[in-house]
């Protein structure tokens, strides 16, 4: 028997706004409003706003919430200054990936609180984890997902819609931090945070003032250019940044050192004597990866025409070399992109004669280092 997907706090004013929706991990949400190459170039040229209240809002707290959470993720939490944000990952036992979060630290030192944002497909295995990893630790693991509505408004102008509504010292707040503070005139805890590889700020507020803030900010934007954004823009945005998606470039099979992101794994932590899940297989994920990895993540551009989707095969003459993650047009390139799993021996940038095969036929492609955008800063 099939569930109906959850409904958002905004899902009356896309409707409105004649929304494309499109069932996404459980949850009705909008793919496009209009044209997703316009909503792509709006970001990357003024502003966007986008509904991310699918995410999956975790709160961490207790006298050892920091000392637990050491443990449950491979991230140093103990050093996460009052305010601040870290992206981490947390693992299985044996070193794959259940979900990349961000934790955020809020409340005062004496009694930190910490809030654990989860991808939407993710969410009830993420608290699930949790819950379970929680046991001997004097902490408590609360499930925050209806407590809060998530706006977030991208791009190089995004600052300045943003600062017409707060008093919030936007200019003082600092990538992956976060500060209390109201927006129109709504509690809310502003992030400079995004996932997009544009400047731009996450709004995490109360699910009833939703609205309130949302026809404030496109008040606010409409001389600035902003425009409402979906889900599909957010998706070929990410991935023009080299950002990995859960389910695609990130899945329980692999560890992060399989996906070039061993940073996010911390040896050296030592609280908990320097345990956490998933320690004793990443560090011999950690070896491998030094040693001879057998397939990197790699960037591929099209010298074609022809779009690359997930799934599809890398090949050099011939052969099966690796295999697509994500693909998509580039609005910024103008050609078609690609994030792919491919063997070491073809994944320096520049190799000749890598190709996708797209249904049948080789396309050739260019092996280049991500991300394929940076924005200037």
């Amino acid at each position: 028997m099939s569930t109906a997907p959850r409904l958002t706090a905004l899902d009356a004013t896309h409707r409105s706004l004649g929304a494309t929706m499109t069932d996404f991990a459980g949850w009705d949400m909008p793919l496009r409003y209009g044209s997703e190459r316009e909503e792509h170039t709006a970001v990357r040229t003024k502003a966007g706003l986008f509904d991310l209240s699918h995410m999956g809002e975790i709160t961490v707290t207790g006298p050892e919430a920091v000392r637990f959470l050491d443990y449950a993720l491979v991230g140093n939490i103990s050093t996460v200054g009052n305010g601040r944000a870290r992206y981490t990952m947390i693992c299985r036992e044996d070193g794959g990936i259940l979900d990349d979060l961000i934790v955020y630290r809020l409340g005062e030192t004496e009694a930190p609180e910490y809030m654990v944002v989860a991808n939407a497909s993710n969410a009830q295995v993420v608290l699930d984890a949790l819950t379970e990893r929680v046991a001997g630790f004097d902490a408590e693991v609360r499930d925050d997902r209806d407590a809060y509505a998530l706006l977030a408004v991208q791009g190089p102008e995004s600052g300045g819609i943003l600062a017409k509504l707060t008093d919030a010292d936007l200019d003082g707040l600092k990538y992956y931090a976060g500060l209390p503070g109201t927006v129109a005139g709504a509690p809310a805890l502003i992030a400079r945070t995004g996932y997009t590889g544009e400047d731009g700020f996450e709004l995490f507020l109360k699910p009833e003032h939703a609205e309130g803030v949302w026809q404030a900010l496109t008040e606010a934007g409409a001389d600035a250019g902003l425009v409402p954004c979906g889900l599909s823009c957010r998706d070929t945005l990410r991935l023009e940044a080299g950002m990995p998606l859960y389910g695609h470039e990130l899945t329980t099979g692999l560890t992060p050192f399989d996906a070039g992101l061993g940073r996010v794994v911390k040896f050296e932590k030592t609280t908990n004597e320097g345990r956490f899940v998933g320690r004793e297989a990443l560090e011999k994920a950690a070896e491998r990866a030094e040693a001879a990895p057998p397939r990197k993540l790699v960037g591929l551009i099209a010298e074609g025409r022809r779009v690359p989707r997930a799934g599809m095969s890398v090949v050099v003459a011939g052969e099966v070399v690796g295999e697509v993650t994500s693909g998509a047009p580039s609005p910024t390139l103008g050609k078609p992109i690609a994030m792919a799993y491919v063997d070491a021996a073809h994944a320096q940038a520049g190799t000749a004669g890598v190709g996708i095969d797209i249904r049948g036929t080789h396309e050739p492609y260019e092996v280049v280092a991500l991300p394929f955008y940076k924005r200037e800063k």
